[in-house]
């Protein structure tokens, strides 16, 4: 699903479907403070509104599953839960920015088709590995969304783990990509160039 929302809205937004991502992409300088403002609101109010419409249509299922709002599992503590939100964004946000990253792009002229599909491999191994942990927040606008219909006392007891991880996540993905594997392919092919 993440695939095919990735690659229906890249021609609108850039793909911009979660504020972790977004904010991952403002901090490499690839979209400027105000628009990534305005796509965190929109994919919130986006978020709420589809958190609405299921409730509309699968009552049942709804009310089963809690909203589909993000909590902590028993036997995991605070610590876990940001930690597993922390892994699972950086993993997601370093994938959108190795999936996009433009000198791969001239590389390999297919990889801009394509981005969406890696970008959904990520997320679907994510949810793997977190489900039992946190139920998979790595984007805050869908825990938000999920946690404002639902409105219940427990998915909001941890909520600020569903947007600290996937900031912080975001932030570490940012950086590792921006300033550590980019700076150090530059200085490579410096010294490559000074070499020749």
């Amino acid at each position: 699903m993440i695939f095919i929302l990735v690659y229906c809205t890249a021609g609108i937004s850039g793909g911009h479907i979660n504020p972790a991502v977004t904010f991952g992409l403002f901090l490499g300088r690839k979209v400027s403070l105000i628009r990534a403002v305005l796509y965190m609101v929109a994919q919130c109010l986006g978020a709420i509104c589809g958190v609405g419409l299921v409730k509309a249509f699968q009552k049942s299922y709804y009310h089963k599953y809690g909203g589909g709002a993000n909590e902590l599992a028993p036997g995991y503590n605070k610590g876990v839960g940001l930690g597993a939100e922390i892994i699972g964004t950086f993993v997601l946000v370093y994938t959108v920015f190795s999936a996009t990253d433009p000198k791969r792009n001239a590389r390999d002229s297919h990889v801009p088709v394509l981005a969406p599909l890696p970008i959904g491999f990520a997320v679907f191994m994510v949810h793997l590995a977190t489900i039992p942990i946190t139920g998979t927040g790595i984007n805050p606008a869908r825990s938000f969304g999920a946690a404002v219909i639902y409105n219940e006392d427990k998915p909001w007891d941890d909520h600020w783990i569903f947007w600290v991880g996937p900031f912080v996540g975001a932030l570490i993905a940012a950086i590792y990509h921006q300033y550590i594997l980019r700076a150090g392919a530059i200085k490579a092919l410096g010294s490559f160039r000074s070499n020749a």
